[in-house]
This record gives structure tokens, sequence and C-alpha cells, in this order.
């Protein structure tokens, strides 16, 4: 015998379903709800009802497409990292042995270190807008080649120059002459981009308005030690479940320095010192013009990224400690003070740092192999310059809503 009772209650949550359904296309409706995607805010508030973009005076809503960013840049996915020492490290390294997990989030990386076309187009800016003291105090040091028992004279006059080194790596640059470059970029960058868009841009005020149309860049600055990190070991898509378990100690896969296919079969995959009085390989093995090499002539990461492979060491922000790795929190980790700084927590061959000292990272011409790995670390002072020291740009991710 049919349970009226029985189908009454199998009904009831049927109803209240169709019945919220119902009220959702009312409001749908109403309020344009319909229309919302992570580039369309809809027509009305969700929070008020009330119309958006009804003329001067009223409250504007811009559509999102993408963010701005302006050229070379490329987008690195958040996700998790490992912080601190991969393999194992050498006998003579002060650092001690810690290595945790961190997350950062999603970023923006030049896909080569700054150039010295780059770098040229930026003083030549000053030298046209700015006053001469501004012009002299970005010039790149170009006396770094100097050395009284080697003929680098040449490189002393033509490195910074001559074009036939346009697409090698600038240095000679301090890490506070790579933030003034970064503020720089910052503002000729959204110059050009309020141009393309009709707007007027003043690098004196905030340009809210710019900022709330999207039509400015979030800002270029140096990277943090852990993005450095996060971009060198490119964890794509396809490849970032294996690397969770098994962490990247080089830019590329495996613990050999030699290519597996392709062009760079059999050949070095970075520019570094080979050995005592071997900077470059016998001819036609990786060899370059100079000491440093092109930024693009060894192969980029799985993501598009000319990093980790020798060449130039690179400035990142972060203020210089031993033992940051198991100091700073696990979510977007930086040291940007002297926070924490207890004597006895550092290792003891290695004193307290002072906080000019500034990380740098990776591996350059005149370094062995041993710093191809990731999570080595360095320092130097923030004012100080050298030939073997360039820089890259970051921006961080200003969101854009769900995929």
């Amino acid at each position: 015998m049919y349970n009226m009772k029985r189908a009454s209650t199998l009904r009831s949550p049927i109803i209240k379903v169709l019945t919220c359904c119902f009220f959702a296309s009312i409001a749908v409706g109403c309020f344009g709800t319909k229309s919302l995607t992570r580039s369309s805010a809809g027509k009305v508030s969700l929070s008020t009802g009330a119309p958006f973009n009804q003329g001067e005076g009223s409250f504007q809503v811009h559509p999102f497409k993408e963010q701005a960013t302006g050229p070379g840049m490329v987008f690195i996915e958040g996700g998790m990292t490992t912080v601190g020492i991969i393999a194992e490290p050498s006998l003579h390294d002060p650092e001690p042995y810690v290595k945790r997990d961190a997350s950062v989030a999603s970023f923006y990386i030049s896909e080569a270190p700054v150039t010295n076309l780059d770098y040229n187009e930026y003083v030549f800016d000053l030298k046209t807008n700015a006053t001469e003291e501004e012009y002299n105090k970005a010039l790149p040091d170009q006396e770094v080649w100097r050395r009284t028992l080697a003929f680098n004279d040449d490189l002393v006059k033509n490195y910074f120059r001559s074009p036939g080194f346009n697409y090698y790596p600038v240095v000679g640059v301090s890490w506070e002459q790579a933030n003034a470059y970064c503020d720089w970029r910052t503002h000729a960058v959204n110059k050009v981009l309020a141009q393309k868009a009709g707007q007027e841009y003043n690098p004196e005020e905030e340009n809210t308005a710019l900022v709330e149309m999207g039509i400015t860049v979030a800002g270029y600055r140096l990277l943090t030690e852990l993005e450095w990190e996060r971009a060198a070991r490119s964890m794509s898509p396809q490849k970032g479940s294996v690397l969770k378990a098994n962490q990247r100690t080089y830019a590329w896969d495996g613990l050999s320095l030699r290519g597996k296919e392709g062009k760079f079969r059999g050949k070095l995959l970075a520019h570094f010192k080979r050995g005592p009085g071997n900077y470059k390989g016998v001819p036609g093995e990786n060899s370059s013009n100079g000491a440093t090499c092109s930024v693009y002539d060894y192969p980029p990461t799985d993501e598009g990224v000319y990093i980790g492979h020798g060449n130039v060491r690179e400035w990142v922000y972060d203020l210089y400690r031993p033992v940051s790795p198991q100091d700073v929190e696990d979510f977007n980790p930086v040291r940007r003070d002297g926070a924490l700084d207890l004597q006895e927590g550092y290792h003891s061959d290695n004193p307290l740092i002072d906080n000019k000292a500034r990380v740098v990272k990776g591996c350059s011409w005149k370094d062995c192999g041993y710093w191809l790995q990731i999570s080595t670390r360095r320092y130097n002072d923030q004012e100080a310059s050298d030939a073997v020291t360039g820089f890259r740009c970051a921006m961080t991710s200003v969101g854009g809503g769900t995929r």
C-alpha cells in the first residue's frame, strides 16, 4: 500500500530545493548576477541593489580583463616549495642545515636578468629628464672589471655601452641601484600604459583612478628569496606533483650538469667556472665572447624563465641572516629587518650580519658548479657592486578571481 506520509517526507527536500532555485532565479533577474564572471561585476550591487556606472557621481566599477604587467614578464603560479638546503651542504658552508616547506603566492618575474640594453634605456631617460646627480648615481660601476694582474681593460670601456653586449646582463649595480631601477621601470611602463588608454599619468601622485581602472602595473620590485627559488625550480603543472615530493636541486631535471636531449645533448646546461683557469670550456663548448654571456644562451625553465643557469648571481630583496630558513614565516616568507636577531641562534663560525647585508642567489661565471644548486645562498653589502652580480624584476599578482 502506498505510504502517503513517506511520500510527503521524500517530496519535502525536493520542494525545498526547487523553492530555493525559484527564488534564486528571481534574485538573478532583479540584481543581474547572471552576468557575474571574474571580468564583470554585473550592473548592480549585490550588497545594496544600487546600480553601477550611472554617470558622474555614481559608483564606478571597472571590468577586469587581465593584469597589466608590461613586456617580458612571465606568470609564476604560487605553491609550495622548500626553504633551506636540499642537497648535501658544503663542509665550508656556514649555513645551518635547515629544510622546511613554505608557500608563496602567485607572482610575475622578468624572463631574464636586466640586460645592458635595458639599463642603458634607464640611464638615457635619466640623462634626458632627471638631474645630473641622479644620472651619475644610477650609472653602473664598470671599474669592477679592472684587475691589476689581468687584462680586462676593453671590458671596462665596452661592456656596458657596446651593442655587442646588449643582451648580456648588466653588472656593477648595487642592491640600492637595482631597487631604483625597479621604481623607474614602474613609472616608465605606467606612463606608456596610460597613454595607450588615453589617460594622464603623474609619477609624483598615487594615480588612484588609474589603479581602479586596472590600467597601471602593481609595481616592479626585486624578487624575494623564496620567489627566486620557486621560479628556478619551475614547478610546471605537468611536473608539479612530482616536484612536491622530490624538489629539484638545479633548474632542470636530474643531478647532471649536462643536457640529455636537443641541442644541449651532452653539453653543459649552465655558464660557470669549470675548474682552475677554465671559465668557458674549450672552443665550441658553450663558449662565450666575454666573462658573462647572453642571458638567452642557455635553455629556459619549463615556465620560460632564464634563471638558475649561471652567468651572474642575482640580488633579491631579503636581508641576509644565516638562520632565515628556520625563522621566517611559512607563507610568503621574507626577512626585511633584524627581527628575531638573537646572537645565540647563529652558527658559531658566522657572526651576526649587519642590516646592510642582502641575499644574493645563484651562480656566476666566476663560481664553481656547487653554487648552481638552487638552495645555496650568499650575501653582499647593499651598497657594493661587482662583476658577477646582476638582478631581475618581479611583480605581485593582484588576483583576478578564480579559474
